[in-house]
């Protein structure tokens, strides 16, 4: 099969030919139709992960169609539109015993503990307990939302946060998770602030539902402009961008007794403001994916069109674009979600079926 690999951390990947994955007795193969390129995977390409073992195939957020299928699945068969959270549980241990899936003890992580879905076809374990059905007619470049991002804003704003209609919540970053973060927290009735430094982002945001925009770049403070737009401060706020200022401004920006979720990866641990945690009596939050039986509620939503995760997706390019897409997020801010298609054919090639 093509695959985007790289042999280096943040020197360039390449499409290449490599070995076709084999389903574990537990797992599955999946044809890869649909896989997003978010930040999580630039953080791997760059070396900020510890699992990752080089040469490395990165990518975890994907949907597609079941190819193979290992020889202790039963709830699954080849065929099947599939999406699947990006922590794979193991079913087994006493996290997966307690429904903790999202934070099992011995999750794997495609992208991250073994090859990825930035190919044309990837393996998965434990399909029993991690895989989940795309709903029928619904575009694959939407559905692969729903492993990483989307998913992960569901939670972070629905499950951890505890969105409540009426009240103010702030949405530090509004790429993938905060875009979709701002459409999620709209839909349960929540006014919305959204924080982002680049114009398109907030335009998309205010068009997801946002009542309030702030240009990080053009005010002197971000937390206290937030407390002045929302009358006293935000009653649930998310850093779903992942660096100290934004953790930080997120915190600060609550109104006593609210609540802070990061959700965005961190690469290093920030500067937290604990005097006013402990003051206001702050709830500081993570939120780490979303375990697959708690997706019903969610894909609920999204049939009956109350969210529309189709709208995030603002780029689709070929497996050969890949590479420079992901070096690029370091460095080119972007507004939407990028979905590689891995079996886009390139030019001068024909498409493959």
């Amino acid at each position: 099969m093509r695959a985007v690999v790289f042999e280096r951390f943040g020197e360039p990947a390449e499409v290449r030919e490599v070995p076709d994955p084999v389903a574990a007795p537990h797992g599955v193969v999946v044809r890869v139709e649909a896989t997003g390129l978010c930040r999580s995977d630039w953080h791997g390409w760059m070396g900020h992960d510890p699992d990752i073992v080089l040469p490395h195939v990165p990518g975890h957020e994907l949907a597609g169609v079941v190819e193979a299928v290992g020889a202790d699945v039963r709830g699954w068969r080849a065929g099947d539109r599939v999406t699947v959270p990006f922590v794979c549980a193991c079913g087994n241990c006493p996290a997966c015993a307690a429904g903790d899936q999202q934070v099992c003890e011995r999750q794997t992580q495609p992208g991250f503990t073994h090859w990825g879905s930035f190919a044309e076809y990837v393996a998965l374990d434990h399909a029993d307990v991690n895989l989940v059905a795309v709903p029928d007619g619904m575009a694959f470049g939407a559905a692969a939302g729903l492993g990483c991002r989307f998913a992960t804003a569901f939670r972070a704003v629905v499950q951890q946060g505890r969105a409540a209609a009426g009240e103010w919540v702030a949405v530090h970053g509004c790429g993938g998770v905060g875009l979709s973060a701002v459409m999620i927290a709209a839909a349960a009735g929540a006014r919305v602030v959204a924080v982002d430094v680049t114009p398109g982002a907030l335009r998309l945001a205010r068009e997801f539902g946002a009542v309030e925009c702030v240009d990080a770049t053009a005010v002197d403070d971000v937390a206290d402009t937030v407390r002045e737009v929302t009358g006293g401060g935000a009653h649930l706020s998310l850093d779903a961008l992942g660096s100290a200022a934004t953790c930080a401004a997120s915190v600060r920006g609550l109104r006593r007794r609210g609540r802070h979720v990061q959700v965005g990866l961190l690469p290093e641990d920030p500067v937290v403001p604990m005097g006013r945690a402990l003051a206001w009596e702050l709830e500081l939050i993570g939120s780490h994916g979303m375990a697959a039986h708690a997706y019903p509620r969610m894909l609920e939503m999204v049939r009956g069109g109350l969210v529309r995760p189709e709208l995030l997706v603002t780029s689709v390019i070929a497996l050969g674009d890949a590479p420079r897409a992901l070096a690029s997020m370091g460095s080119a801010a972007g507004a939407g979600v990028t979905v590689v298609e891995p079996h886009q054919a390139p030019p001068g090639r024909p498409q493959a079926y």
